[in-house]
């Protein structure tokens, strides 16, 4: 079997768009598909998902047409070597676009066996409790209405992206445990990025007195030695954005600095399923859990889901709300359950489908392997 065509899409939902800060301008999704055929009719598919401001994003198109020549002709049954094929040489590549490639032959690979991901991935569960992770609301009383929408859903833990504004994002932390007391209901906040030191203890103390489940992303990822000192001085689990770090030997030092309540990627950050198995199991040799983002389109969801299905030490799906803006072009959807949980696919591979004549209506850019050099 080789392969004899890879199609690339740039592909634009329109619709609401949001944002998860204060100063960041209202975001644009682009996802960017990459279909790969065979020269015995197998196909795998995967898409990454990127968010910039102001426009639609091209770049990880254009990286993948310096990329996809090197596909053709290989055997898809071997991400590893193709994977080889495809690393950096002189200049760093983006993530995304070695990611999409590997999730596509993962894909692809799940077809032939007939079998979802996770379970050849060596699943260890068929489900997995969710999370709802909001966008940035305008005030107080639209997040409280929202809270009780998503728990009458069935939604039992909630992240927040705020402001990220201490005294912002505590007021509503203070609202939204006088409104639901008790730990029925696990609340965390994300703050992409933006705190200090100073801010970023004041706020992590209160979150734990408030009872709060983790507080996510106050410093950038690789600042390590900020996060070392909050991890030392509070309760709460502190946890990282899971972005910023895109190679596993840094991953691998970021654990060793024990800097992390727990760990946190994703198979689009670290290039793919075959780079994220190996995060993960660094991740367990440190003995942590590691919350894999799922968050995004449907397509990168799924990848992600499989992931965390095939290991016992993630907690919690990741279920970017309101879904709509999050399922375009699906025949198929990943939704929390009445029950709070997320089931998984069971088709081969990622176990979803696209609706192709969406996708080609939403098509801004479009090349394949035989129109790439």
């Amino acid at each position: 079997m080789k392969i004899d065509n890879v199609e690339v899409r740039v592909v634009t939902p329109r619709g609401e768009r949001y944002t998860w800060s204060h100063d960041l301008p209202e975001q644009y999704m682009t996802i960017t598909l990459v279909r790969i055929r065979t020269d015995e009719g197998a196909e795998g598919v995967a898409g990454v998902g990127n968010y910039t401001s102001f426009h639609y994003d091209r770049y990880t198109a254009e990286t993948l047409r310096h990329l996809i020549p090197l596909l053709h002709g290989a055997d898809p049954l071997l991400p590893e070597d193709l994977r080889f094929r495809l690393r950096p040489r002189v200049f760093p590549i983006p993530p995304a676009a070695l990611a999409v490639v590997d999730i596509a032959l993962w894909d692809l690979i799940g077809k032939i066996a007939k079998l979802p991901l996770y379970q050849l991935l060596g699943g260890t569960r068929h489900r997995i409790l969710s999370y709802a992770s909001t966008p940035l609301l305008p005030d107080v009383p639209s997040y409280l209405q929202f809270i009780d929408d998503l728990i009458e859903q069935g939604f039992r833990a909630i992240k927040f992206h705020t402001w990220c504004l201490p005294e912002r994002d505590l007021e509503l932390a203070r609202a939204v445990r006088k409104h639901h007391p008790g730990q029925k209901v696990t609340f965390m906040l994300d703050v992409e990025n933006n705190y200090d030191r100073k801010s970023a203890l004041r706020v992590a103390q209160e979150l734990e007195d408030l009872g709060f489940g983790w507080f996510e992303a106050p410093f950038p990822d690789f600042d390590l030695e900020s996060y070392s000192e909050l991890t030392r001085r509070v309760r709460i689990p502190i946890l990282p954005s899971g972005n910023w770090i895109q190679d596993l030997p840094a991953f691998a030092s970021a654990l060793s600095r024990h800097a992390w309540s727990s760990a946190r990627t994703d198979a689009t950050v670290l290039g793919g399923i075959t780079g994220a198995r190996k995060a993960l199991a660094l991740v367990e040799a440190a003995g942590i859990n590691c919350e894999i983002m799922s968050w995004g389109p449907t397509m990168i969801s799924a990848a992600n889901l499989h992931l965390m299905l095939s290991i016992p030490f993630c907690t919690y799906f990741e279920q970017a709300v309101p879904y709509d803006s999050y399922e375009f072009a699906m025949k198929d959807v990943i939704r929390t359950r009445s029950d709070g949980y997320v089931q998984a696919p069971q088709g081969p591979g990622l176990g979803v489908q696209l609706d192709w004549k969406a996708v080609e209506a939403a098509t801004i850019y479009t090349f394949d392997s035989s129109s790439a050099t």
